[in-house]
């Protein structure tokens, strides 16, 4: 049986042509029309779920051997899809306002539409061809988006930085594909992680995994080459909501899709956890120093996707997926309204001085959280049953992040009632954790690799995430009172410039030029 969804991607390009053939201004009826295409293809994507829910998996394929080109259809493959596609029609719709009047209106629809294709077309690949094709395709899209407003020199870097990172995860991905493929015999990605379970990894193998990781990490924008993500702002607001389906955390989808092959590798899931957890801690710190509202939603973006790849490293696979769906939703959402917002805040009436939590709130916040996140642990083992280590530990990691808000509550100056508040957050980030956790295992855990137990190696690691990232929430904590001091006024200039580290890539692809020169 072959899938609706397979089809979402065929109704986008169709109306993209149509699109770039009329590039200008206000194009009658484009507009219009490729909304209702976005719509059609989430109907397709959600027609794709019911089949899946009612007859199995569907999966489509042509050639066979090395060069097979496979799409699947599976829990996992169809919430992508309908995710993708449901944030596609949204941004779609938004364009519609947003870019009217535009001189090229229509060129933008064209490339949106086609770059949401391509997208589709990556989140249901089931062979190696398909994910290395679609995800060169999604990034010369997403350049062109980059680059609509040309003549801005920031663009224009950005859009550079973008391509030697993107394409260079691509090149990565090629050379794993031929080093699978030679080993394995074929492309479909389910039969090299089968036989990659069977016996051991090759040499060929281990260095394929290798090179997936990597690509996994530059296609995340994991530091140190995260620049380019903190630039998007350089083309239109719906791009950056864009960004969010499919594009941004492709290397967790590509992670995700690999699962049962990278897993196989005890190195590359180490490799996964201290890169995502570097990553996410460089970019929550950066964040809590940034003043304009894309940039700081920027940021945060390079932070989870940290996060994700630290999941991905932990082998909770389910976690990752619906890490994904979370925050994809959500930041589309933040991007969109991020006007909104701006007037929203500015228009608050000033309450006072804020209450401010010192060293013991923050103690017994942290240590307040901690009961409850235990308590509940308990209750749910005893009623779900047992959870893995790794589980465990990320749970406290983002209990850590409640706890930050519970300290506000615990401040000498702070009301009763937000103390009240406060703490029934913790009792529900809690509860909420455990029962997603239960929801995404039922969902798609049969469809992915079982966790595994942890070596000595992999308790190192955890225990080194859970007071890394401990000590980072305690100082988040605490940033009202040590990032003014005079002491630390250094500190945080060079956190605000990410250490300077974009500066050296733009330095290094010769961004700093003047554009008149050459």
């Amino acid at each position: 049986m072959v899938s609706l969804s397979f089809l979402a991607p065929c109704v986008l390009l169709a109306v993209a042509t149509l699109a770039w053939r009329r590039p200008g201004r206000r194009p009658e009826g484009l507009p219009q029309l490729a909304e209702y295409a976005a719509l059609a293809a989430l109907a397709l994507a959600e027609l794709g779920v019911v089949q899946v829910t009612v007859a199995g998996p569907a999966m489509l394929s042509v050639l066979g051997g090395p060069l097979d080109l496979i799409l699947r259809a599976d829990p996992v493959t169809v919430t992508l899809a309908l995710l993708v596609a449901f944030i596609g029609w949204v941004v779609i719709r938004y364009s519609r306002t947003y870019l009217d009047g535009e001189a090229q209106e229509g060129r933008f629809l064209a490339l949106m539409l086609a770059t949401l294709a391509a997208v589709l077309l990556f989140v249901q690949s089931g062979s190696l061809a398909i994910l290395i094709l679609s995800s060169f395709l999604v990034g010369l899209g997403l350049k062109r988006l980059l680059l609509f407003y040309s003549d801005r020199p920031e663009a224009r870097r950005a859009s550079t930085k973008f391509a030697l990172v993107w394409h260079g995860a691509d090149a990565a991905l090629v050379l794993a594909a031929v080093l699978l493929a030679g080993s394995y015999g074929t492309g479909d990605v389910s039969r090299i992680a089968t036989a990659a379970s069977d016996a051991s990894l090759t040499w060929a193998a281990s260095l394929a995994i290798a090179l997936i990781v990597l690509a996994a990490a530059l296609k995340t924008a994991a530091f140190p080459l995260h620049g380019w993500l903190t630039e998007v702002m350089e083309a239109p607001t719906p791009v950056s909501a864009l960004l969010h389906a499919g594009i941004i955390n492709s290397g967790g989808v590509l992670l995700i899709s690999l699962a049962g092959l990278v897993q196989q590798s005890p190195g590359a899931m180490a490799a996964l956890v201290m890169i995502g957890g570097f990553t996410a801690l460089f970019g929550a710190a950066v964040m809590l120093t940034q003043s304009a509202v894309k940039t700081s939603l920027a940021w945060s973006t390079v932070s989870q996707m940290g996060f994700l790849l630290l999941q991905c490293g932990l082998g909770l696979w389910a976690l990752a997926l619906l890490h994904i769906v979370a925050h994809s939703l959500y930041k589309a959402h933040a991007f969109l309204s991020s006007g909104g917002a701006v007037q929203a805040v500015a228009g608050l009436r000033r309450p006072g001085p804020i209450a401010v939590p010192r060293i013991l709130a923050v103690l017994k916040s942290f240590a307040l959280a901690l009961v409850l996140y235990a308590a509940i642990a308990t209750v749910f083992t005893a009623l779900v049953g047992p959870k893995t280590a790794q589980a465990l530990a990320l749970g406290a990691i983002l209990i850590f992040g409640v706890a930050y808000l519970v300290a506000q509550g615990l401040a000498d100056q702070a009301p009763a009632e937000l103390t009240k508040r406060t703490s029934l957050a913790s009792l529900g980030a809690a509860v909420a954790y455990f029962a997603f956790q239960a929801a995404a295992q039922a969902i798609w855990g049969p469809a992915l690799p079982p966790t595994p137990v942890p070596g000595p190696l992999e308790w190192a690691l955890i225990m080194l995430a859970v007071a890394s990232f401990g000590l980072v929430a305690f100082a988040q904590a605490l940033f009202p009172l040590w990032a003014h001091h005079p002491s630390t006024a250094g500190l945080r200039v060079h956190l605000a410039n990410g250490f300077y580290l974009n500066a050296l890539l733009d330095r290094a692809i010769g961004g700093f030029r003047n554009p008149k020169t050459h």
